[in-house]
């Protein structure tokens, strides 16, 4: 059973170092008007995705995926979260005047943007841009998905990502108190689309310990490679080398924690619970250190030398490397 007096006691204290925290900043959103922000909320979108059992992705993510999404241009083109429709067969979203087919559109695994396009008019004024590196610690946004009442929420940090899945922002935004529903939200500032809603993680409340906040990809990111994006269905950045591995930090030792079934990394033989030591022969002192390294290789397709800890062995390792999107399902034409 929950401890809901806990809960509210947890909840009343994040508020309370949020205000601490808004009043020692000087850069503080400004509130939104009503009608302002009504009108933004217009552009959100529920995104439903169906994807086949035999997707790369399937294994991680399921097969039946949702979350929210944002109009942001003409034409129905919608931004969401990418892995809510990486290698999906079918998409549909749900706006305020009902639901409407989509069509896959592009997704780019560096930043972890994802785009659609509904087959037809959602019906809503396009959410603006805004620029997410003004975002100064202690501004005032809103989050929002589709169908969902906007939560006031405080940029608390902005800083690296690490993900587990190859996969590193060096600043992104932390936002809190966490909205539930965050795969695909909207972060708003002045009425304009500053970050996307990736995942719900944690950060530290002196006095009380961890506390959940979201992080959101930040908007910026996608403004260099959104046309690319549209016309291509990639960002045309140079393809990352991809190993097919999952990894935690432990005490500064990067830990495989899982491998992507016949992915290069176990064809090359490492296995789960194997310790990564070295790049080459460069010692890697983390997780972020590690993908740095790994990608400062040589674009995919290059062949990473891996000096890996398997039990009380130390083994040289040759990994092939492979473009992460060759291993992905694409959709039907």
């Amino acid at each position: 059973m929950r401890n809901i007096g806990s809960r509210r006691l947890a909840w009343f204290l994040i508020a309370g170092c949020l205000a601490v925290l808004t009043a020692a900043q000087s850069a503080n959103g400004p509130v939104l008007a009503a009608q302002d922000l009504e009108e933004a909320l217009g552009a959100l979108v529920r995104v439903r995705a169906t994807v086949p059992a035999e997707a790369t992705t399937a294994r991680g993510l399921g097969t039946e995926r949702e979350g929210n999404g944002i109009l942001i241009g003409d034409q129905g083109l919608v931004l969401t979260i990418g892995y809510l429709i990486v290698e999906a067969e079918a998409i549909e979203v749900e706006g305020r005047r009902g639901s409407l087919p989509a069509d896959f559109v592009a997704y780019d695994a560096n930043t972890g943007f994802g785009l659609l396009r509904a087959r037809g008019l959602i019906g809503a004024r396009p959410l603006p841009l805004g620029d997410s590196s003004s975002m100064e610690v202690g501004d005032g946004l809103h989050v929002a998905g589709f169908g969902r009442p906007a939560l006031e929420v405080r940029l608390i940090q902005r800083g690296q990502f690490v993900g587990t899945w190859e996969y590193l922002l060096e600043e992104a935004l932390y936002a809190a108190p966490a909205f539930p529903e965050f795969g695909g939200a909207a972060l708003i500032h002045d009425g304009r689309l500053v970050g996307v809603g990736s995942i719900l993680t944690s950060f530290i409340l002196p006095g009380v310990g961890r506390m959940p906040c979201n992080m959101f990809v930040p908007v910026n990111l996608l403004k260099p490679i959104l046309a690319e994006m549209v016309r291509a269905g990639r960002s045309g950045q140079p393809a990352r080398p991809w190993l097919g591995l999952n990894t935690e930090e432990a005490e500064g030792r990067v830990v495989v924690t899982q491998v992507t079934p016949d992915g290069p990394a176990e064809l090359a033989g490492l296995r789960r619970g194997d310790l990564i030591l070295a790049v080459g022969q460069a010692p890697v002192s983390g997780v972020a250190d590690f993908y740095r390294r790994l990608w400062a290789a040589g674009p995919a397709g290059v062949t990473v030398r891996l000096r890996v800890l398997q039990g009380d062995r130390v083994r040289e390792l040759s990994v092939r490397s492979v473009d992460r999107h060759d291993r992905l399902l694409r959709p039907a034409p």
